[in-house]
């Protein structure tokens, strides 16, 4: 796809929908494989060369995504990325399988899921 004004606008405003749709603060979207080069080292450390390969990238620990615009085919495959990189927001500890495939699915079917929270230890006596 092409990058216009246009549709960086439109990714953002579905990124926004999205994240409160998942109870995640907004990441910083990257669109353009420059911006990831631009980015802080730091902050796109182990992802940075390598980013183009793929459809988009999340960083979770520094709150910000990349979507590969100018590999997303369409608009469909455009949707999915961002729902996936917004789920590994999401779900920080959950990796790629049938209950990560399964929440994306859930979240493109407009599902809104409750802030994260880290479980409390149960201490034994």
């Amino acid at each position: 796809m092409n990058l216009d004004p246009d549709l960086r606008l439109k990714i953002l405003e579905k990124i926004g929908v999205y994240s409160s749709r998942f109870s995640i603060p907004e990441p910083l979207t990257l669109l353009t494989t420059k911006e990831v080069l631009d980015a802080p080292k730091e902050t796109t450390e182990g992802r940075r060369t390598s980013a183009y390969k793929y459809y988009g990238v999340s960083y979770i620990q520094h709150n910000m995504i990349f979507i590969n615009v100018r590999k997303i085919p369409d608009e469909k495959t455009l949707e999915n990325t961002i729902v996936h990189e917004l789920i590994h927001m999401r779900f920080p500890y959950l990796a790629h399988g049938k209950r990560f495939n399964k929440l994306v699915r859930q979240g493109l079917k407009g599902k809104s899921f409750s802030p994260y929270r880290t479980r409390k230890k149960v201490h034994s006596t």
